[in-house]
């Protein structure tokens, strides 16, 4: 803060405090977030992506209803769709990873795992709100949350893995700089926290 011109230090010690999530908030995100994952992820394992994204997009839209500004919210999450529609997109071109349904050109993302994107963005500004500002905690948490999500994925039958020691390598190395950016984003967009006083 010492470094920072004058302007700066002195917009962030008048701008206000916010309000964080509460625990009751933060436990309900947490839940919707893991029943809406799993819904994906099943959904797309048993040849049904179309009725796993409606329930990914049924639980993004809930939240972002009842978020304290959901324009910002809206703009987070169709951030992160779009992040995720070129990373997903990159891992298909890669030829680590197959899906097994939802992926209309065979050279694209399937939706699904895109929505999946959409879907983490509802997490930012809530359960995973401690993680802002901590660069060097993203990224490790990226590096191996990351590569977890998508095992876990293939564990239940919605991808396989060609070479599984290669893609877990390529997937941890991007969600190392992939988390950081999310919670770059999340920052700008926030819009759980509310103004206090």
């Amino acid at each position: 803060m010492v470094g920072q011109p004058l302007p700066v230090r002195a917009a962030r010690l008048m701008a206000p405090a916010r309000e964080q999530p509460t625990r009751a908030t933060q436990l309900l995100n947490f839940v919707l977030f893991q029943a809406a994952w799993f819904a994906g992820i099943l959904g797309a394992a048993n040849e049904q992506p179309l009725l796993g994204t409606m329930a990914v997009f049924a639980v993004i839209a809930w939240h972002v209803s009842v978020s304290a500004r959901p324009l910002d919210e809206a703009r987070l999450v169709l951030a992160a769709l779009g992040v995720g529609a070129v990373f997903e997109t990159f891992c298909v071109q890669l030829g680590q990873v197959t899906f097994h349904s939802g992926q209309p050109e065979p050279h694209l993302a399937p939706y699904w795992m895109v929505a999946m994107w959409g879907l983490l963005a509802i997490a930012l500004n809530v359960t995973m709100r401690w993680m802002k500002r901590r660069w060097l905690l993203a990224a490790a948490l990226g590096a191996v949350a990351g590569p977890m999500s998508y095992a876990a994925g293939v564990r239940l039958g919605a991808a396989t893995f060609i070479n599984a020691t290669a893609a877990l390598t390529t997937l941890a190395i991007s969600w190392a700089a992939l988390m950081p950016a999310m919670m770059w984003l999340s920052d700008r967009f926030d819009g759980v926290a509310t103004p206090r006083g």
